[in-house]
This record gives C-alpha cells, sequence and structure tokens, in this order.
C-alpha cells in the first residue's frame, strides 16, 4: 500500500518543479486540516472567553471590594484608636492651671501619636483638634480651630459641622483637592460631649491608586461611594465628589435633593454598559462599569489571532527548507568574511561553530588556523621590538664606559693629590654625566635623574663659561617622580651654547622648567640666544631635516632632535610632541609634551614596524 501511494505521488507531481511540490504537499497535508481545525477553534475558544472574561470580571470586582474594605477599616481604626485613647480623652478635658502641666500633654500627644500618624502609608496630614482654650496648639498634632484653611475649607465651619454630624467618622473629599480624602472622627468625652475632632488627610493615589489603576485594562470604570452613593474614589477622577445613580437603586436619583443640590449626580441607571456592584460591610459599595466593546474587540482579537498563528505556522513551515538552504549560504558567507580580517591582519578573529557537519569542521579548522597566525605574528612582532631595542641600545654604546670611568678616576685622584678643588668639581661634574650618558641598560628614567643629568652638563659649561650664562630651574615637585626617555634634555641644551651661542650674548639665560599638570608632563627649555628662523623651526617640527645635517643643526654628541623625536614616537606615539617657538636673534624654546606616567613606558607594538 505504501509503495502504491508513492508511487501515485510521484506520477502525480512528476512535471512539477521542486518549489510546487513543497507548496501542493503543504496544502494537501497541513493548510486545509489546520484550516478547519482553526475555524472549531475560534468557535470554542470565542464562546469559552465570554463565558471566563464574565466571571473573570466578577472575581476582579470583589478583590477590590475586599482590598477596599481592608483600606477604610485600617484608617478607620488608626482614627477610632486615637479619638477612644482614654489617656487622650482625660488631657482634653482637664482644665490647666501651669505651664509644666500643658508641656507634659503636649509631649505627651506626641509621644503617643506621631509616630502612630506613620503606621499607615498615604497620611498627609494628621492633627488633633479641640476647643480647650486652657491647652495650647503646639502646630504639630495639637491644634484648635481657627481661621484657617483646611483643606479648602474654614477651620471652625469644618469643625462646627463635623460636630454636628450625626456619624462620630465621616469620609470625605478634601474641597480644594478632590484626589485627597479628609477622615473625621469625633473625640467624646465620659459624659458624651464632643471634645474635639481627628483629623486624617490621606493621599488619594497611596490609599485607592493602585486599585483603582487602569482597571479592566482600560476597558471600564471602577466607583468606590459611601453610604450616600457619593464618589470618595473612581478611575475617572473627573467624578470625584459627585453622586451615582445607580439601575438598581430607585432613590438615588433625589440624592442630590438630600445634599443640598452640592453635587451632580452621574446617572448609570439607564447606562447599557456591564454593572457589577458589591456592597461593603461599612454600607460602602464598588461598583464596576465595564464596557461591552471591550469583550467585542477581544472576541475580534482572539479570530484575528487564531487566523494569524495558522497562517504564521503555514508560512514559517513553507519557508523551513528555504532557511535551511540560506542558513548554510551564510556560514559560508561568514567564514568568506573572517578570512579576509585575517588577509588584512587581523588574526585575533574566531568564527563561533554552529554545528557538526561537515561546515562545523571547516568552522573548527579555520579557527585553528587564525590561531597559529595569530602567534607566529606575535613571535615575529617580538623580534622586532627586541631588534629596534637593541640597535638604540648599540647608537649609544660608542665609548668604552669602563675606559672613561677609569680615566676620570684617575684624573680625580690627580687633582686631589694636587688639592685643585676646582678640577675635582669638573671630574665630578663629568662622571655624573657620562653615568647615565654611557649606561646602556636603561632607556627610561624618573625626571628627576634626566635634570641630575643636565645639571651635570650645565656645571661643566659653567666651568668652561665662568659667569657668561645664568641657569634658572622651574621645576614642579608632581614632575621630578614621572617618566621619560633618557637624554632628550641634555641634547636641547647643548644647542643653546652651540649654535644658539648663549655664552657670547649679554645678559645671557637659560630656563629648564617640568611640570605635570591634567595627566601631561610637559618639559621646556629656553635661552635669549640667537634664536632661530620660523622655517628652521617648522622644518624641526616636521622632521624635515636629513641625517646628513641633523648632526650639523642638533648637537655634536649624535643625540640630535630627530634621534629625540624617533625615541618619543617609539615609546608614545602621537601622545608626545616636540615643537618650537622663538624669534630669530632673540629667544628659542623648545617644548616635549608627553604623558605623565607613574610607570615606566614600554615601546609600542604598533611603532616596532616603522
Amino acid at each position: 500500500m505504501r509503495r502504491l501511494l508513492e508511487k501515485w505521488i510521484i506520477g502525480a507531481t512528476r512535471k512539477l518543479n521542486l518549489r510546487s511540490k513543497i507548496l501542493v504537499l503543504y496544502g494537501l497535508i497541513l493548510l486545509l486540516p489546520t484550516l478547519a481545525l482553526g475555524i472549531g477553534a475560534i468557535y470554542l475558544v470565542i464562546h469559552s472567553f465570554t463565558q471566563s472574561y464574565m466571571s473573570a470580571a466578577d472575581e476582579a470586582v470583589s478583590q477590590s471590594a475586599k482590598m477596599a474594605e481592608f483600606s477604610k477599616r485600617s484608617y478607620d481604626l488608626l482614627a477610632v484608636r486615637t479619638a477612644t485613647d482614654g489617656e487622650l480623652i482625660a488631657r482634653l478635658g482637664r482644665e490647666y492651671t501651669d505651664m509644666p502641666e500643658i508641656v507634659d500633654t503636649v509631649n505627651y500627644v506626641d509621644r503617643t501619636f506621631l509616630i502612630t500618624s506613620k503606621y499607615l502609608p498615604g497620611i498627609a496630614d494628621f492633627r488633633i483638634y479641640h476647643t480647650n482654650e486652657t491647652l495650647v496648639q503646639d502646630g504639630q498634632l495639637l491644634w484648635r480651630p481657627e481661621d484657617r484653611m483646611l483643606s479648602g475649607m474654614d477651620e471652625r465651619t469644618w469643625y462646627r459641622e463635623g460636630v454636628e454630624s450625626d456619624a462620630p467618622l465621616v469620609w470625605s473629599n478634601a474641597t480644594n483637592n478632590p484626589k485627597m480624602n479628609v477622615i473625621t472622627r469625633k473625640i467624646i468625652g465620659p459624659s458624651g460631649d464632643v471634645l474635639g475632632l481627628v483629623y486624617i488627610l490621606l493621599n488619594y493615589d497611596a490609599v485607592f491608586g493602585e486599585l483603582l489603576d487602569h482597571p479592566f485594562k482600560g476597558s471600564g470604570s471602577l466607583y468606590i461611594v459611601d453610604a450616600a452613593n457619593r464618589i470618595l474614589a473612581t478611575s475617572d477622577e473627573a467624578h470625584i465628589g459627585n453622586r451615582i445613580k445607580l439601575r438598581s437603586d430607585a432613590s438615588a436619583g433625589d440624592s442630590s435633593a438630600e445634599s443640598g443640590g452640592s453635587a451632580r449626580v452621574l446617572d448609570l441607571s439607564r447606562n447599557r454598559e456591564l454593572q457589577i456592584v458589591k456592597p461593603l460591610e461599612s454600607g460602602w459599595k464598588v461598583v464596576a462599569l465595564i464596557h461591552m466593546k471591550y469583550m467585542d474587540r477581544q472576541n475580534l482579537t482572539i479570530l484575528l489571532l487564531i487566523v494569524g498563528i495558522t497562517a504564521l505556522f503555514l508560512l514559517l513551515s513553507v519557508s523551513l527548507m528555504m532557511t535551511i538552504v540560506k542558513n548554510i549560504v551564510w556560514r559560508i558567507r561568514k567564514l568568506g568574511a573572517r578570512m579576509s580580517d585575517v588577509a588584512q591582519g587581523e588574526f585575533e578573529v574566531t568564527v563561533r561553530s554552529q554545528g557538526r557537519d561537515e561546515l562545523g569542521d571547516l568552522e573548527n579548522v579555520f579557527n585553528s588556523m587564525s590561531v597559529r597566525l595569530g602567534r607566529l605574528v606575535e613571535d615575529i612582532t617580538r623580534a622586532g621590538l627586541m631588534e629596534k631595542e637593541q640597535a638604540f641600545r648599540s647608537l649609544q654604546a660608542q665609548i668604552n664606559p669602563h675606559f672613561i670611568y677609569n680615566s676620570l678616576g684617575l684624573l680625580r685622584w690627580r687633582a686631589i693629590y694636587a688639592k685643585d678643588d676646582e678640577q675635582i668639581r669638573i671630574i665630578d661634574a663629568l662622571t655624573t654625566f657620562y653615568r647615565l650618558t654611557l649606561n646602556n641598560q636603561i632607556s627610561v628614567i624618573r625626571v628627576r635623574e634626566e635634570l641630575e643629568h643636565v645639571k651635570a652638563y650645565l656645571d661643566i659649561c659653567q666651568f668652561r663659561y665662568p659667569g657668561r650664562v645664568r641657569i634658572e630651574w622651574e621645576v614642579e615637585e608632581a614632575a621630578l617622580d614621572c617618566y621619560t626617555i633618557k637624554t632628550v634634555l641634555q641634547p636641547i641644551v647643548e644647542n643653546c651654547y652651540q649654535h644658539g651661542a648663549i655664552a657670547r650674548r649679554p645678559d645671557a639665560r637659560i630656563v629648564i622648567a617640568a611640570a605635570a599638570e591634567d595627566g601631561r608632563l610637559r618639559m621646556t627649555v629656553y635661552d635669549n640666544g640667537l634664536g632661530m628662523a620660523e622655517t628652521t623651526m617648522r622644518e624641526l617640527e616636521a622632521g624635515a631635516y636629513a641625517s646628513s645635517s641633523s648632526k650639523a643643526k642638533n648637537g655634536a654628541n649624535g643625540f640630535g632632535i630627530a634621534n629625540i623625536r624617533k625615541r618619543l614616537a617609539l615609546y608614545f606615539g602621537g601622545d608626545a610632541s616636540l615643537t618650537f617657538r622663538g624669534e630669530q636673534c632673540v629667544w628659542t624654546q623648545v617644548e616635549l609634551n608627553m604623558p605623565s606616567l607613574a610607570s615606566p613606558p614600554s615601546i609600542r607594538r604598533e611603532m616596532s614596524n616603522d
């Protein structure tokens, strides 16, 4: 049977291409059965949703009613406990004759009720009003009714209405702000007379905001009304303070007359929307008004959802094969892109293996190859760095340091023997100078050591040109411990003598400065020698002086401007600069600017191939 079916299917679809075959098979096997099942599912789901929605709405209103009752009882209990406190009643009914007793009462009220008033959230104000003329008002909890405004109402009027009210506890809305609720509770003495009122101002959002926020997903309204059908809280804030008329409440139409017509009546008796009323034990009601259009929209949404899901699955199933093919092509293209990255010198790239198929094996081989290439390039780079470092060290090793040290030691011994102090100082300066110059083991030193090297050179020059040049130092303490490249200042100072002819100038002066601020180290050498032409300074800054002229322009000891520039680039790249300023025949200033580092810098990898 199976073979006959396969033979028939192959024969029927022989003339169709692959895409048409897939669509026909999907239509017969998946499309028609899915549509039939979808129509039946739509009917069952819509019917079930309507029944569930009605039950859920009723349960939601019941839960809202319980929450409203709980909130009301919590704040009622606070007001009742305060108003029935025996000690408070006794103290409000007492006649006071001296100040210590008054202070004691004030302290008792603050100590007892100040913390109590903070037990529940949303209490914006808590006061105890009294009319005892012998007891003061402290402006915190104890108050006397005066000509002040209280929640948009005169204090005396509020107090009189509260005393004259038949109910011992009254909830109302603040006159000046409907979003604030007011609780008024009488404080009754042992003889039945009213000694005062408890005033509690509640933040509407804190008490009822969460309960009434967006009920029924915005497709309905929720009202909390008191025994007189006055709206105390609602999701539609514009109706707060109005009275409400329900279908089951025939007498609600006269409620406005009972209140003197001060509140507008919201008539819901003829409203065709779904009404659910849940009475509370305290006499309040929770009224829900649900728009029937919401269920119609939900039914349409369910219809569209089922149809959309069905169509989506059909489209997904049709495109499944195409997706698999495209996935293979995408993996091949991704592998090609990573190969291009390797060709451009990016060896730290890998391809995430997508599976254990043949393409996955190829991706793993590529990852292994890129890692090996990266290690090989790293080894070549490290070798280049070592070669450059050795080249710079060999550049400095032009004189045998041991021979010079031994010669200077012999000269110093002979100077001591001859008691020639001036020669001793010259030899000591030369020793200090060559100790750093001929040390091939270090390339980076602190600014403090670099300045000592320059000072040794200047001491030698001062012996050569006694009294002709005044040396000034402007060095900040913060710059001394920063790191710099060895022998960058001395060639510049040497140019002041050799090319600036500073020793032949009247009132000759050299100023050496070093400062560290904002993460930068700045060292400058100023002299009032012959200066340089503008074109010469620009060529020096641009590195235009060739090796044939750099020695003549930049010093006799081989460490010229070009050498300084190369070493700055080797350690700092573009973060360091060498600039020239001045005026020909007047003055010259050379500035070195580099990062301020507390640890020795190392040769930059990106500069190793220059």
